[in-house]
């Protein structure tokens, strides 16, 4: 069951262009929660979600959510304009999602995020895979907040309830394995949560 999904995730994510606008985010942490659509995928599937540590799986009355901590990060927040943010980081822990078909155990999660798009690589049950294009992210919905330092002062930032909806590769790489999916390009499949601390680039 892995092989087709992974040899549709064979590419390389694309990269973000890394310049010295960009500041390290450090005492971080990423959570998605996952929507009903696509917990109707999951069950479809007979897929159980499970957290490999230091991952965390949160379950509450909005559903269930994956909260990694963020191992590595970089990036120009754009808090003036967040459709503009870029970044890239790594994260800490991983996922296993177990199915009457397999377990398929996924670790060494990394993301970019360019142009309202999410990339990413991970390595899955041994095998690295990665994809340009994952989600498209609606930053704008998301809800910011962050504090009122100096401009060349460390600043904590978090972003909530970010709506991620899949990409066309991601369906179209999704139905070549699984088959027509309950979900579209339209569809909201979780929403992002991220907290940190930020320290702009030494000028």
């Amino acid at each position: 069951m892995a092989s087709p999904l992974l040899a549709q995730f064979s590419g390389t994510a694309a990269a973000a262009s890394v310049d010295d606008t960009w500041g390290t985010v450090s005492d971080a942490w990423v959570e998605i929660r996952w929507t009903a659509p696509a917990q109707a995928q999951l069950d479809r599937l007979e897929a159980v979600v499970e957290a490999v540590p230091p991952a965390r799986l949160i379950k509450g009355s909005e559903g269930a959510a994956l909260r990694f901590p963020v191992r590595t990060g970089r990036g120009e927040p754009s808090l003036n304009d967040l459709s503009k943010a870029r970044g890239e980081g790594g994260l800490d822990g991983g996922l296993t999602v177990r199915t009457p078909q397999g377990t398929f155990r996924v670790t060494r999660l990394r993301g970019t995020l360019r142009e309202e798009v999410a990339s990413g690589t991970c390595v899955v049950n041994g095998v690295e895979a990665g994809h340009r294009s994952l989600f498209r992210c609606a930053v704008a919905e998301g809800r910011l907040t962050a504090g009122q330092v100096p401009a060349s002062r460390p600043l904590k930032v978090r972003v909530g309830d970010m709506p991620l909806h899949p990409t066309p590769d991601l369906v179209e790489a999704f139905s070549a394995t699984f088959g027509k999916p309950v979900f579209s390009t339209g569809t909201v499949l979780a929403h992002l949560s991220a907290e940190g601390v930020y320290t702009p680039p030494k000028r």
